[in-house]
């Protein structure tokens, strides 16, 4: 197949814009922040600029900062607009009692990690199998990622090339962390069976990331016939990793109107500063979603 053809199906994975959450040194998983209103604008401006790509569906984590985020970009799509689909599959990593409460970078030597949490202290942690009492593990993340592929993906590429269909484009607006997890669920199911390892880690808020697939033997206009039990090889590949160009004419209000909450009733707030412009700068995002923190 031709590196010039038309894939299958299209997948843009989107992390939600930036949360009240994303401004606190907190572990916030599904503790359910709003975006803030500098967050907002980021989601909007990412709605701006892909509103010359058309959707056949948006699916989005229930949380509001990725929903909400998903809406901003469901609302830039011409008429008529995809359906908008939300599903917990797509939800941050859990962080169970450790939710809401502020992380620490350094482990205290001497203290086991049951002490740690006993004292009220959640460091980091840097081996997948690790979680937080009453949270998930980066493992467990991993599989509820593998089954939000399996039963929000999988079937739109299957179903694109049962019909003979080509360049179906669908978006998934969800957390970073989750995404990082995402993208090797997919990969995983090229004809290779390679896992990636952990390269989609600290991604910006609202930054995408693009990847193609193509179902081996698939031509537009002519379906494919195959039984559930023997599907069609997949080619799979990055074609773009974190891309936030839209966010360049995205810059923070003064006088920290931009940090807060998110109103969806309220009026633009531009129309009250006067257009007054903003200032752009990465969030100071969940410990483990930044690019700085490897994850062992």
């Amino acid at each position: 197949m031709s590196s010039e053809s038309t894939p299958t199906v299209v997948v843009t994975f989107i992390r939600h814009g930036e949360s009240t959450d994303n401004l606190r040194d907190v572990w916030a998983g599904w503790k359910d922040a709003p975006l803030s209103n500098h967050g907002m604008n980021q989601a909007k401006a990412l709605g701006k600029s892909l509103s010359s790509t058309r959707f056949a569906a948006i699916y989005a984590s229930d949380l509001k900062r990725a929903l909400w985020t998903g809406q901003a970009v469901r609302d830039a799509q011409p008429d008529p607009k995809p359906p908008l689909v939300e599903s917990p599959l797509l939800r941050e990593q859990r962080f169970g009692d450790a939710e809401g409460n502020p992380w620490s970078w350094n482990q205290t030597p001497g203290l086991s990690l049951e002490e740690h949490f006993a004292r009220g202290i959640w460091p980091v942690l840097h081996e997948r199998s690790q979680k937080f009492p009453g949270g998930e593990s980066v493992d467990d993340l991993y599989v509820r990622a593998t089954q939000a592929i399996n039963e929000l993906v999988m079937p739109r590429i299957w179903e694109a090339a049962r019909e003979g269909k080509t360049g179906v484009h669908i978006a998934l607006a969800s957390h970073g962390l989750c995404i990082s997890e995402l993208i090797p669920a997919l990969l995983v199911q090229d004809e290779s069976g390679t896992h990636p390892g952990d390269k989609y880690r600290g991604l910006h808020n609202t930054a995408w990331t693009r990847l193609r697939i193509d179902v081996l033997g698939a031509k537009e206009g002519q379906p494919l016939d195959f039984p559930d039990s023997e599907p069609p090889k997949l080619r799979i590949r990055v074609t773009d990793v974190n891309r936030s160009e839209h966010l360049a004419g995205v810059t923070r209000q003064k006088g920290g109107i931009g940090s807060a909450a998110h109103d969806p009733a309220q009026k633009d707030i531009r129309a009250f500063f006067g257009g007054a412009r903003l200032e752009e700068g990465r969030a100071a995002s969940n410990a483990q979603d930044e690019a700085e923190v490897e994850i062992n």
